[in-house]
């Protein structure tokens, strides 16, 4: 089975426009979340599925600049994208990462692709029951599954959000997930949609670096408790 990461990426940002093209320690976001995907044990690719907007233009030169595949689609049927990139792609499973992640850690990326079996599983994540810090979110599901969201998703929002069919239809799917049952993180916020939260990340930067694991930053943040009222107060939009 082919196994592929698809990282969704576009330069508009309402809350904070172009933060993918951001600067952390040298690098754009974009190419921390690149570089820590590849380290992802068991993945054959990594492609960004970018709009066919203008505007992307610049998502589409620095993926080429890191010689990583570029797929560009509509922009607001982001689930067609996902589905042509990965048909093009010939994949047999898709780990769906989001480009606002530049903390995404390969070490629980891959237990959820470990996790995921498509004999008997249709979706896996660290999303449904979070337990992980909000950043580090993880969803596989199977081609064939894919291919029945896009078919059959019919609102606005099951074509934005990739993977809203699964979650308005779960006995339709068959689906399990990936936790941590020691201690729940999941009120840190290590994902980047707001100046507050590129001000942490920033920060947490000025620390670590793309193989800086987990447990690591974990540690430095328990250190640092004042770093987490940076963003505490910032309302999660639905991804």
């Amino acid at each position: 089975m082919k196994k592929i990461a698809i990282i969704q990426a576009r330069l508009g940002s309402t809350r904070l426009p172009s933060k993918v093209m951001l600067d952390l320690a040298g690098k754009t976001v974009l190419a921390r979340v690149i570089s820590r995907v590849r380290r992802i044990k068991g993945l054959d690719e990594v492609v960004i599925a970018t709009s066919d907007r203008l505007e992307d233009d610049i998502i589409a030169t620095e993926a080429g600049r890191l010689e990583v595949p570029v797929y560009r689609g509509s922009l607001e049927n982001v689930l067609s994208r996902y589905y042509y990139a990965a048909k093009e792609c010939k994949a047999d499973v898709i780990m769906r990462v989001t480009s606002d992640c530049p903390l995404i850690c390969p070490e629980i990326s891959e237990k959820v692709l470990e996790h995921f079996h498509p004999e008997t599983l249709d979706y896996s994540s660290n999303v449904q029951e979070r337990t992980y810090p909000r950043g580090l979110d993880t969803e596989v599901f199977s081609f064939d599954a894919l291919h029945r969201c896009f078919v059959e998703a019919e609102t606005d929002s099951q074509k934005e959000h990739v993977t809203q069919y699964i979650n308005d239809n779960p006995k339709d799917f068959r689906y399990d997930s990936v936790y941590d049952s020691s201690k729940d993180m999941s009120h840190l916020r290590w994902t980047l949609d707001t100046l507050e939260d590129y001000v942490l990340i920033r920060k947490m930067y000025d620390y670590v670096n793309d193989d800086t694991s987990y447990h690591e930053i974990l540690d430095l943040v328990e250190k640092n408790p004042k770093w987490i009222e940076i963003n505490r107060m910032i309302e999660q939009k639905v991804n």
